[in-house]
């Protein structure tokens, strides 16, 4: 199976697929999340692999939380391919899978603004219970002791992080697909059909 991840959560996007369970990956730094020449990049990408989109069985997208656009612009990039091309299927995980390793015991703290920050709780790459919404006087008690905090908004909520958890901040991450895709090959359930991105403020009135 030929497997296309994406992840557009972040302005460091990324791009990678499995050939005969082989991960080749691409990162597009610097793109602008509203980018329309992303499917000229991954057609590049995959011609220099020697595939086109026809060769893909299915495609993996980064959920979020993070960028409104660049999330809903990889659904929709996602949903395209599959249109075009009957035998592909398109799944979703949260991007902050691609942070977690295994063994580790990690909490991924990203910036929901409004004064408030999403936290996820993982064993591994097990998570623990889903995202909770604090404020800043809610997120020591949101992380339990002694777990390893990283964030993809490091140029937003780093020295806050820092602040407040001190030694067990590990500073800022970038979800990338070629990890993602790393983490589903191994453990195929956490993809999940019919993804839908990870808003988790409700709308502005």
């Amino acid at each position: 199976m030929n497997i296309l991840a994406i992840d557009r959560s972040t302005d460091t996007q990324s791009a990678a697929v499995a050939i005969d369970g082989k991960v080749h990956s691409k990162v597009f730094a610097g793109l602008d999340s509203r980018a329309s020449d992303w499917p000229v990049r991954i057609r590049e990408f995959l011609e220099s692999l020697g595939k086109t989109v026809r060769d893909i069985d299915q495609v993996l997208v980064g959920q979020g939380p993070g960028s409104f656009a660049g999330i809903r612009a990889a659904l929709a990039f996602a949903q395209g391919i599959a249109l075009g091309n009957p035998s592909c299927s398109v799944v979703g995980m949260p991007s902050t899978y691609a942070l977690t390793r295994d063994g580790a015991h990690t909490a991924v703290v990203g910036d929901a603004r409004r004064d408030r920050y999403w936290v996820a709780i993982y064993d591994g790459v097990q998570a623990v219970g889903d995202f909770t919404l604090v404020g800043k006087d809610g997120l020591v008690s949101s992380v339990p002791e002694h777990y390893a905090v990283v964030t993809p908004d490091g140029a937003r909520i780093e020295q806050l992080l820092s602040s407040v958890f001190g030694h067990h901040y590990k500073g800022s991450l970038t979800p990338l697909a070629s990890r993602l895709l790393e983490v589903a090959l191994v453990h195929p359930e956490l993809a999940r059909p019919e993804p839908l991105p990870l808003y988790l403020q409700p709308p502005v009135k």
